[in-house]
């Protein structure tokens, strides 16, 4: 089956530093940290302090002693008489009364929890001392226990127990608490402060060496890094600089890293920010932080702020639309106002970066916001070498690696698919003992990013590994005699990924920007290929090729649709959704177009028509060429694989000999 290239995720910039919680020393700051030098922020834990202080004192009088009730000497010694006191403590500055003995005391303890709950449940009397002599007296004839005990009787143990313990406790709670509050990022206190991460001056260490394969769009971002250098020799005579640049592009192709190059380059302090996190539950919070942002970014400027994925909080407003995100709107509606406020002059220069710019609301894309949209695409065939060399300096390489070949035979791919490819390789090359990447890790590595990994433990029964050779040779067969098709590079029948039995790998000789019609008919040819195999050898067909009608039935539409190559419709659009931007996805919900029922029946019927026509030409092909097929997907059944020189190799002796 043919390869279809897919790109990965967008290719993220190393992790910032550490934080700085004192502001001096260079570094990363997170701007919701609790314990950071705002005012505000202060009095806020300052008062909470005070709560937690008044908590502790209401809780030592309430839990720290039994009920105790002060009352006159004269009372006390009453109480003693009517047998209410039982038991005596005395101290220098206190007398206190308890209603129970120890022995009392003692036997409860060997009672029950709740004998004991009891006794000390009753009020404890309490008195001041007045020198009376009769006092201990009247204690010996009522057989009252009485006994004395200093006052500084353990006062430090008791202090530390009492007060200092609990309080340090309670700190160590509330930090513990606020941090991981803090780092989850909704924190009650942090609500209104962004959550952008600070690279400090000279903190970010990449540059624009550090960037390849997109030459172009270096070119557009030295005047920003020049501008921050030097600024006088833009104001000196009334110039300024763009407020704000949008790198839009597919996934993977390096934006984030530009704009970390843009801030290494010029030597400035780096925000950076994700537009998602602008957004939060609650009303208002999102129109704070950007708020936020800018005040902190005018007070660091010249500097640059970046917000990666900005068509989170930058999408196109909708009138009327039932259920609209108020948030999401009050966050864009402030990113405006605060790029409408700031003076270009002041050194904020605001990147930010998009894979869906048909999206953005169209007030963001006005002259004065973002003024310049630089596009970073995918590289070409020069730009995917200078890749690979710039990821291979650290990876020991053989003698035999040829990166002119892998740079050919990535085609399509994006700058973070080619630095894992590079990791792949060295990882192989690990896995069976090599000292080396060798050209076979690389193209073990380029099959796993575009074909999955290798399935080895899949059993495939005899007849199904026969259909699978013969529609993978029908496929390479009829590449290798269409005029314009891409070489076969290699043809395999070991299963891979999620549901590929087998596939046939083409690699392109050069990037193609533009195909003709000829060309786009050859590419269906070479996909009907596998199904006119199994039908011609078989007289059956099999579900084999699902995938392959899918992308056949696509480029015949396309033709008809977007292409203008239709007979009754030439040089007509009738496509009326556009894919979305780098993600290759429709904007809208249903199936929407702007022709009549009876211009898509005709659409429909010329697809059928394209099909059917092509299927019968490569059936007819095939069955002229049906011993090449037999022999070349014997040997595939007997091999599992065959590249690219035995393939040709196999071909033309084939032709030799019918010949």
């Amino acid at each position: 089956m043919q390869q279809q290239n897919d790109d990965e995720g967008p290719a993220e910039a190393a992790r910032d530093q550490k934080e700085n919680r004192n502001g001096a020393d260079p570094g990363v700051h997170k701007h919701h940290s609790f314990f950071s030098f705002n005012r505000q922020k202060i009095n806020f834990s300052f008062w909470y302090f005070l709560v937690m202080l008044a908590a502790l004192i209401v809780i030592n009088q309430l839990v720290s002693k039994p009920a105790e009730q002060t009352v006159e000497f004269s009372v006390f010694k009453e109480n003693i008489r009517t047998g209410k006191i039982k038991r005596v403590e005395i101290t220098d500055k206190y007398i206190t009364g308890y209603p129970y003995t120890r022995q009392e005391l003692d036997s409860a303890q060997k009672a029950s929890p709740q004998k004991i709950k009891s006794l000390e449940s009753e009020t404890v009397f309490r008195t001041v001392p007045v020198g009376d002599p009769s006092f201990i007296p009247l204690l010996d004839s009522l057989h009252v226990q009485y006994f004395a005990e200093p006052q500084s009787k353990n006062s430090l143990l008791s202090l530390v127990l009492t007060w200092i313990v609990p309080f340090v406790l309670m700190i160590i709670l509330w930090q513990v608490l606020f941090s991981r509050v803090g780092k989850l990022g909704s924190g009650v206190m942090a609500f209104g402060q962004n959550k952008a991460q600070l690279v400090a001056e000279g903190d970010t260490k990449t540059t624009f060496a550090d960037v390849a394969g997109a030459d172009e769009a270096k070119e557009e971002l030295a005047e920003l890094v020049d501008f921050l250098r030097t600024p006088q020799k833009y104001t000196a005579i009334g110039g300024k600089i763009p407020k704000g640049v949008l790198l839009v592009g597919p996934p993977g192709t390096g934006k984030t890293l530009m704009a970390r190059a843009v801030a290494g380059e010029a030597h400035v302090p780096f925000f950076r920010i994700n537009g998602a996190e602008f957004v939060e539950l609650f009303v208002g919070v999102g129109a704070s932080r950007v708020r936020d942002l800018f005040r902190q970014a005018r007070e660091k400027a010249p500097c640059i702020i970046f917000i990666d994925e900005l068509d989170a909080i930058g999408k196109t407003r909708l009138p009327g639309v039932v259920g609209a995100n108020d948030e999401r709107e009050q966050t864009l509606n402030q990113l405006l106002v605060e790029m409408d406020g700031f003076d270009g002059r002041v050194g904020v220069i605001i990147l930010a970066a998009t894979n869906r710019p048909e999206v953005l609301d169209a007030a963001l894309l006005r002259p004065g916001r973002f003024d310049r949209q630089v596009v970073i695409d995918k590289p070409d065939l020069s730009g995917r070498k200078a890749i690979l060399l710039l990821h291979v300096k650290d990876v020991t390489l053989g003698p035999s690696v040829d990166l002119d070949a892998v740079a050919r035979a990535t085609a399509g791919l994006s700058g973070a698919d080619l630095a894992n490819i590079v990791n792949e390789a060295a990882l192989f090359a690990v896995r069976n003992g090599r000292a080396a990447v060798t050209q076979m890790d690389f193209e073990e590595a380029i099959e796993k990013s575009m074909a999955g990994l290798q399935k080895k433990s899949r059993l495939v029964n005899k007849q199904e590994r026969e259909i699978v050779a013969y529609h993978e040779t029908g496929h390479a067969v009829t590449a290798a005699l269409t005029p314009g098709s891409d070489p076969v590079q290699k043809i395999t029948i070991v299963p891979r990924g999620v549901a590929a039995l087998g596939y046939t790998m083409q690699t392109p000789t050069e990037d193609r920007y533009l195909l003709t019609r000829d060309e786009l008919i050859s590419k269906i040819d070479v996909l009907l290929g596998g199904r006119a195999a199994e039908q011609l050898v078989f007289g059956r067909v099999s579900t084999g090729a699902a995938n392959d009608l899918v992308k056949a039935t696509d480029i015949a539409r396309r033709m008809i649709t977007e292409f203008g190559m239709s007979e009754k419709f030439e040089n007509v659009v009738l496509q009326s959704q556009r894919g979305a931007g780098y993600l290759g996805e429709a904007l809208a919900l249903g199936q929407n177009r702007e022709y009549a029922e009876t211009t898509q029946q005709y659409v429909d019927e010329q697809v059928a028509r394209i099909i059917r026509e092509r299927y019968a030409a490569v059936s007819g092909l095939l069955e002229k060429q049906l011993d090449k097929l037999k022999t070349i997907a014997a040997r595939l059944l007997e091999k599992e694989s065959i590249g690219a020189d035995e393939f040709k190799t196999m071909l033309e002796a084939t032709v030799s000999s019918g010949a």
